[in-house]
């Protein structure tokens, strides 16, 4: 494996100098094809280059500067900070918290992975990312992505606990859920097959939904409006329940957040911020008879207001 780790290094800093060219990126894509572990290498590239973007500003241009710059030296360097032991490797491979991509509570976050798909990441989300010469496989291990497919020979799709997706040309929404995922396509079409379920896939096509068990298809629906507005930082609800709204807001704030049975019935429209949660429990005050109770910034609950 320290091999192919090398080899990717290599190829991250000649496709990060000024004078690239398409043959250069052709000849990558073809490497990048030929094995799994090719792909497993780039990931961990990737995963590292985050890292530095992480970084404060000055080191990490310092070191991607560095990269284009001195080539031998970046690649000792990079080796170095990839860790490329092989204990340690397949450590990290095999744990059971590892995720190639990951968020925290209230975190967003947007990738393109190698074959130039892009993936966003909602709140509290896991994947983990399989490319190898016959196909491109995302593995939802928690949480909610949005996916845009880029034009590429090989298929794509996205496998949950309850079964997998596949991609027919698309930009779609999958939500792991506890014992369900559903799946929101915004254009073209993918196909759903349960893990459990016999006979053929079910196709959802552009502006319907569908959820599903391991063993059970639900119905397919209407695409939920703005059902993509969490990658711009917006909730939106449209005739929603208090109760639905508050917890769906809780997905992005740690602790408890409620309502009293009394007001979880009533009904709201509107746009909410989700990196100002506590802005948008405000504007509830403003536009239903309701107060906030909040004990501390881990336990808040909505009420009716007294009278």
């Amino acid at each position: 494996m320290k091999a192919i780790l090398t080899q990717a290094v290599d190829w991250y800093v000649r496709l990060h100098e000024s004078t690239v060219s398409d043959s250069t990126r052709d000849a990558w894509q073809a490497w990048l094809a030929a094995d799994s572990r090719h792909a497993q290498a780039w990931q961990r590239i990737e995963q590292l280059q985050q890292r530095l973007g992480e970084a404060p500003p000055g080191l990490a241009a310092t070191t991607l500067e560095q990269a284009r710059q001195q080539r031998r030296a970046a690649l000792k360097m990079l080796v170095m900070l990839l860790g490329v032991g092989a204990v340690g490797w397949q450590g990290y491979r095999l744990s059971p918290w590892h995720a190639d991509y990951a968020t925290r509570v209230g975190e967003r976050r947007r990738l393109t992975l190698a074959d130039g798909s892009r993936l966003d990441l909602n709140t509290n989300t896991r994947v983990d990312i399989r490319f190898d010469a016959g196909q491109r496989l995302v593995h939802l291990r928690q949480g909610e992505i949005l996916v845009e497919t880029a034009k590429d020979s090989r298929p794509l799709s996205v496998q949950t606990d309850e079964g997998r997706l596949l991609a027919l040309g698309t930009r779609f929404v999958v939500r792991q859920g506890d014992g369900l995922t559903r799946v929101t396509v915004e254009t073209h079409a993918v196909e759903a097959r349960p893990r459990l379920a016999m006979g053929p896939p079910v196709r959802v096509d552009a502006g319907q939904a569908l959820s599903f068990s391991a063993d059970t298809l639900g119905v397919l629906g209407a695409m939920p409006a703005n059902a993509s507005a969490w990658t711009q930082g917006m909730l939106v609800a449209v005739d929603w329940r208090l109760q639905d709204l508050l917890a769906e807001l809780s997905r992005y704030r740690q602790g408890y957040l409620g309502c009293t049975p009394e007001v979880a019935e009533l009904r709201l429209s509107g746009a909410f911020n989700l990196d100002d949660s506590d802005a948008a429990l405000a504007n509830l005050q403003d536009s239903l008879p309701v107060r906030v109770r909040q004990l501390t910034r881990y336990w808040v609950r909505v009420e009716a207001r007294p009278t």
